[in-house]
């Protein structure tokens, strides 16, 4: 069995959780980037240990996801400076209706992650998406109260719409989720995160896909051996960061390819 303790130095470090409140579980999440096959092989031996998340219907679900950032592009800038501790707001949907729809805050430290989320109605998302956000304050959601803020001192405003199609997988021991997340692309025109005939662009390269492991405390031996080797891809891009690049033509792209700047140097 695999744990954290087990391993020395620097690694350990990383991988130790960081100081939190107790209402505050965070998890290890592993990310790889594998081909469809490499998929298919994974698929057939985690089918004996493993079952289909009962949400996600008949093989997954489609997710889009409107991000956030502030003035100085301070989530897209961490990540790409390797910052230790994190985070990033988004707002998110699932296929395409607006039966569920959920602000997230996703903090990271190393290769631990925390998630919160609030309810939000279609309403409030057409309020925030307007610049209304005067009604986040009044709500009993610390987390919109705390969006609230971040949008007025930081200046968080929309900044891209991802979207793919997700297969999950989970195990209770461990609380162990394993997704694999295909057709990754930024939909591009405008931030209505309902408008299903939105154009997207794909980000990641043909036959390939994004598999993300997500544990608490501890990884059962027996999925351990299933994971994809050492010598495998194993990544720590995020979908918002890829989808930021292929967009980054809406913010000066021909500045920042011949400059090799951030693509967002140029304030919007």
């Amino acid at each position: 069995m695999w744990r954290a303790e087990d391993l020395p130095g620097v690694v350990q470090t990383l991988l130790t959780p960081p100081p939190r409140p107790a209402a505050e579980r965070y998890r290890h999440e592993l990310k790889y980037l594998i081909s469809y096959g490499e998929e298919a092989a994974l698929e057939t031996r985690m089918r004996p240990i493993l079952q289909m998340d009962p949400h996600a219907g008949s093989g997954g679900y489609f997710i889009r996801s409107l991000y956030f950032d502030d003035y100085w592009h301070s989530a897209y800038e961490e990540k790409e400076a390797g910052v230790l501790l994190r985070k990033k707001y988004r707002i998110r949907i699932y296929d395409s209706s607006d039966r569920i729809i959920k602000l997230e805050r996703k903090k990271k430290f190393g290769s631990w992650i925390y998630k919160e989320d609030a309810a939000l109605t279609r309403a409030e998302f057409e309020k925030i998406l307007a610049g209304e956000y005067a009604f986040l304050l009044q709500s009993e959601q610390n987390l919109c109260r705390e969006f609230y803020y971040e949008c007025v001192s930081q200046l968080l405003r929309p900044r891209v719409i991802v979207d793919y199609e997700r297969e999950p997988w989970i195990m209770d021991d461990g609380t162990v989720r394993i997704t694999f997340d295909k057709d990754v692309r930024a939909a591009v025109g405008r931030y209505d995160i309902f408008d299903k005939t939105l154009p997207a662009l794909p980000v990641l390269e043909p036959g390939k896909l994004i598999m993300e492991v997500k544990f608490t405390e501890f990884l059962p031996g027996i999925l351990r051996s299933l994971l994809p080797p050492a010598s495998q891809e194993y990544t720590a891009v995020s979908k918002y960061v890829l989808c930021c690049d292929k967009t980054a033509y809406q913010h000066g792209f021909g500045y920042w390819q011949e400059t090799g700047a951030s693509p967002y140097d140029t304030p919007l």
